[in-house]
């Protein structure tokens, strides 16, 4: 359901197979609208299971750079052949009401694509002022790969999305990880915490994974002794704190923590310095490994010079490596201006630069 000044809000839908395929869970998106390019209402659909083969659940919905405006609807559903028929069942709560604005309810019909955990559709509504129709695109957090690995042994764990923030903590105060895709070796049973950062809203929450970990946990090795810190010949970076003692490398992309940027420029942050010092040290001591540099920015500003100061920050990390010893033929870089932010707007933290392994 969408809503803007003398416009109506657009049901939210959900989707589904008719195969055994459960759809119950958290999808998160938005809806858009052609007579609207640019306005979106980002959304959140909780569905459970309804009496026989209904499904029950209720919408949130804010209107875009405004989460003081929003509704929340019960909503029901039927299956269809590709998919699912949504209709609003009635307004639970609305905040920030006015006499000139108004939420447009109807019905939706969806499709499901199980590949992608992904629900797109189209939205009809009652005729009520500009209220016709809405297009619809959502995404769930599914585990995509084992949910059971062997004790000790590297595997990757894969997950379905769109912009996935992984945590180790239940209140999302240890990032360990972003993408679809996270490598790791896990000694024991571990649950992870995922949230999307497509089109966030108020009610977003994290979605608990668990990998389920078998057999005896390898004997500990005695760990290797760290090579040195690297030491740059500035100023700046002799005083640097000691490096941490957790990798930086994997092959998923790994925001690189501290390494940020003053608003608007590619200079980097001295807070960040330890960490890329960290970053030299594990190149030189994998001398076959080779690294993608990926520069991000916020939101403020224009796309294209985002865009343009996304690759000027990675090139820095780059320059940065390579004047630390690292060789500059093993890094590649790449930016994503500000298509890909981690946080809502505006946040210093989106102002970042990311790491993964390059597989030959």
């Amino acid at each position: 359901m969408k809503r803007s000044f003398w416009y109506g809000m657009v049901a939210l839908l959900l989707g589904g197979p008719v195969q055994a395929q459960s759809l119950t869970g958290v999808w998160q998106g938005v809806e858009t609208d052609t007579d609207e390019p640019n306005i979106n209402w980002p959304a959140v659909l909780r569905v459970q299971k309804g009496k026989g083969s209904t499904l029950m659940g209720v919408l949130y919905q804010e209107l875009g750079g405004q989460p003081g405006i929003s509704a929340t609807f019960q909503v029901q559903g039927t299956r269809t052949a590709s998919g699912l028929q949504l209709e609003h069942v009635q307004k639970l709560n609305e905040t920030g009401r006015s006499p000139f604005t108004y939420w447009c309810e109807g019905a939706i019909t969806f499709t499901y694509d199980a590949s992608q955990e992904k629900l797109t559709g189209r939205a009809t509504y009652r005729p009520q002022g500009n209220c016709d129709v809405g297009t619809f695109t959502f995404y769930r957090v599914k585990l995509k790969s084992a949910a059971t690995v062997a004790a000790g042994a590297e595997a990757t764990h894969r997950v379905s999305g769109r912009n996935v923030l992984w945590y180790a903590d239940a209140e999302l105060t240890q990032p360990v990880a972003t993408g679809n895709t996270y490598r790791t070796k896990l000694s024991k049973t571990t649950t992870f915490y995922l949230t999307q950062s497509y089109y966030p809203t108020r009610q977003n929450s994290a979605v608990p994974i668990t990998i389920q970990v078998t057999g005896p946990k390898p004997a500990a090795s005695p760990e290797p002794i760290a090579p040195a810190p690297v030491k740059l010949d500035t100023a700046r970076t002799t005083s640097a704190p000691p490096l941490a003692s957790a990798p930086l490398l994997t092959p998923a992309p790994v925001v690189l923590p501290k390494v940020l940027f003053k608003l608007g420029t590619a200079e980097l942050l001295p807070d960040g310095f330890p960490a890329l010092n960290q970053l030299a040290t594990e190149l030189k001591a994998r001398p076959t490994l080779k690294l993608r540099v990926a520069g991000h920015t916020d939101k403020i500003g224009e796309p294209q010079k985002n865009q343009t100061l996304s690759e000027q920050r990675a090139d820095a990390v780059k320059a940065y490596l390579v004047k630390a010893g690292v060789a500059a033929e093993r890094i590649s870089t790449i930016g994503y201006g500000d298509t890909q932010p981690l946080y809502p707007s505006p946040d210093a933290r989106n102002r970042r630069v990311e790491v993964a392994e390059v597989q030959d």
